[in-house]
C-alpha cells in the first residue's frame, strides 16, 4: 500500500477545482434574475410590443357593392312658363268693367274686360245699312241687265261699290269685336295694369298672363353632350325655394344646331308644376342618359386625388395596398369600378393622406 505524502495534497486539491469548474460556470449561465432589474427588463420588452402595434394607422374603411349607378349631365337654369302672353287692347276706348284679378286662372277666350264699344257700333249699323242699299240695287240692275236696260260697266261698278261695303262693314263688326278684350291662352292672371274707367290706347299692355301648368328649363349643353342628349331622357329637378324635394320631367326638345359662338346647343326640359314650381324659380337639372342597375360601386371618397390614374386603398391582410383603377360613371357619391376591384373588398374612405403602399393599418369599426 502506498501512502500519499503531504506534497501531493495540494496538486489533488487544484485539479479538482479545474474539474469542477465548468459546471459552476455552468450552473450560473441558468441562474434565473428576480427582483427589480427583473421588471426593468419585462417593461423594456413591453414597450417595444407597444411601439410596433401603435406603428398601425387607424383608417375608416368601406366595402365594395353592387348597386344601381347613372351617367348623367347637370346644369343649372330657371323656370319658365311654356306660355306667357302679354294681352293689349286692340281698340281704344274707356274700360267700362274690369272681370279679373291678378292670380285668377282664366281660359283662352274669356272676357277680361269690356271697352266703350259705341263709336264701334254706329260705324258697324251704317255699313250694314249701306250694304243692304247696295244690294238691293245690285238686284235690281241684273234685271234690267235680262231687258239690255243698262250696261255691263253700269252692274260691274255696283258690285265693286256693294263688296266695298260689304268689307267695311266686316271691319266695323272687327273693330266692334275688340270692345271685348279676350284672352289668348289659358293659365293665371301675373299681372293687371288697368282698372275700371281708365282710358285704354289701342296696343297697350292691361294683361299677363302665364300659363303655370307646364314649365320648362333651358339647358346650353357643351357640344361633346350633343350625342348622348335626346328627347324623352328622365330629368331631375331641385330648387333652392323647395329645399329637399325633387321633381321629376323630361327632355322635351334638344336643338340639333351648335352655337359656333359658345359651343353650346339647347335642351329644353319640361315638367309639370305639380301646384308648387313657378316660372322664375331658380333649379338644379340632372339628366340621366345611362343607368347600370347592377355597377360595381365605390364611395367617391375613397379615390386618391392626385394626378395619377384613378386609384385606392385596399385593405389587405392588414395592409394598405395601392391599386388603379378603371373607373365608369360616377354618380353624386359613387363611383362606378370596371377594372381593380372585386365585390366585398374594403376601401379606405378616411386616413388616406397618412398611408403608403404597404402601411399596417388598423380598420376602426364604423
Amino acid at each position: 500500500m502506498t501512502r500519499k505524502t503531504p506534497a501531493a495534497r495540494p496538486l489533488r486539491t487544484a485539479l479538482l477545482l479545474c474539474l469542477l469548474t465548468p459546471g459552476v460556470l455552468a450552473l450560473g449561465a441558468c441562474k434565473v434574475e428576480t427582483g427589480p432589474a427583473a421588471d426593468a427588463k419585462a417593461a423594456t420588452k413591453d414597450g417595444e410590443g407597444a411601439d410596433k402595434a401603435a406603428e398601425a394607422v387607424p383608417v375608416e374603411a368601406a366595402k365594395v357593392e353592387r348597386r344601381s349607378i347613372a351617367a348623367s349631365y347637370g346644369g343649372t337654369a330657371a323656370l319658365e312658363a311654356r306660355a306667357d302672353s302679354q294681352v293689349v287692347a286692340k281698340t281704344s276706348g274707356v274700360a267700362l268693367e274690369v272681370l279679373v284679378e291678378e292670380g285668377q286662372r282664366v281660359r283662352a277666350g274669356d272676357v277680361l274686360v269690356r271697352l266703350d264699344s259705341a263709336r264701334a257700333e254706329l260705324q258697324a249699323a251704317q255699313s250694314e245699312a249701306q250694304m243692304r242699299k247696295l244690294q238691293a240695287n245690285y238686284e235690281r240692275s241684273l234685271k234690267l241687265a235680262e231687258q239690255k236696260l243698262i250696261s255691263a260697266n253700269d252692274i260691274d261698278q255696283i258690285k265693286y261699290d256693294l263688296e266695298n261695303v260689304r268689307a267695311a262693314n266686316r271691319l266695323a263688326k272687327l273693330e266692334l269685336s275688340y270692345a271685348a278684350v279676350k284672352a289668348p291662352i289659358s293659365g293665371i292672371i301675373a299681372s293687371r295694369s288697368i282698372k275700371a274707367g281708365n282710358f285704354v290706347q289701342i296696343n297697350t299692355p292691361i294683361f299677363r298672363i302665364v300659363d303655370i301648368d307646364q314649365l320648362e328649363a333651358t339647358l346650353n349643353v357643351p357640344e361633346r353632350e350633343l350625342a348622348t342628349l335626346k328627347a324623352g331622357l328622365p330629368v331631375q329637378l331641385q330648387v333652392d325655394a323647395l329645399p329637399g324635394k325633387t321633381f321629376k320631367g323630361t327632355v322635351d326638345r334638344v336643338s340639333p344646331v351648335v352655337d359656333a359662338g359658345s359651343g353650346t346647343f339647347r335642351v329644353i326640359c319640361a315638367f309639370d308644376s305639380a301646384g308648387q314650381l313657378q316660372p322664375g324659380m331658380f333649379g338644379r337639372l340632372r339628366i340621366d342618359y345611362d343607368r347600370r342597375a347592377n355597377a360595381l360601386a365605390i364611395p367617391r371618397s375613397a379615390l386618391i386625388e392626385d394626378d395619377a390614374k384613378p386609384s385606392v386603398f385596399v385593405v389587405r391582410d392588414g395592409k394598405a395596398q395601392r391599386v388603379s383603377l378603371t373607373l365608369g360613371h360616377i354618380e353624386g357619391a359613387w363611383a362606378e369600378v370596371r377594372e381593380g376591384l372585386k365585390e366585398g373588398e374594403q376601401v379606405v374612405v378616411a386616413g388616406k393622406t397618412a398611408l403608403r403602399d404597404g402601411t399596417q393599418v388598423q380598420v376602426l369599426a364604423q
